[in-house]
């Protein structure tokens, strides 16, 4: 990723995103988001945040939404963390159009997300 020159600084800049590589990540995540419900005890990531400090992050439930979109259960997705599905939509996007190789996104629109994801977060553990 890099910042675009041609636009002013601030909200409005472009983050330059670069997708070839970010759909084996896709694919793989979405492998995993299929084949971690079947493992035996259920595995998942632990937010290292909320286990050192127990406050959550913003990418806090991402795991539980990815699998839980795969298995269609769109509530239990938007339970644990809305952007999981948003996420799963994006990966099967990057894997249909190969075509697409490069994605200039305002700074001010993935900022807003991340801080949308942690209030999210904070209030569905009690914070605020």
């Amino acid at each position: 990723m890099s910042a675009n020159p041609s636009v002013p600084g601030g909200l409005a800049a472009r983050v330059d995103v670069d997708l070839r590589p970010l759909r084996y990540m896709a694919g793989a995540m979405l492998a995993l988001g299929a084949l971690l419900p079947h493992l035996p005890g259920n595995p998942g990531v632990p937010c290292p945040l909320r286990t050192t400090t127990g406050v959550p992050c913003p990418l806090c439930g991402m795991t539980t939404s990815v699998k839980a979109t795969m298995r269609g259960n769109l509530h239990a997705a938007f339970t644990a963390n809305p952007f999981g599905i948003l996420a799963v939509v994006a990966a099967v996007l990057l894997l249909v159009r190969p075509a697409w190789r490069r994605l200039a996104l305002p700074v001010g629109v993935l900022m807003g997300g991340v801080l949308i994801s942690w209030v999210f977060q904070l209030h569905r553990f009690h914070f605020v």
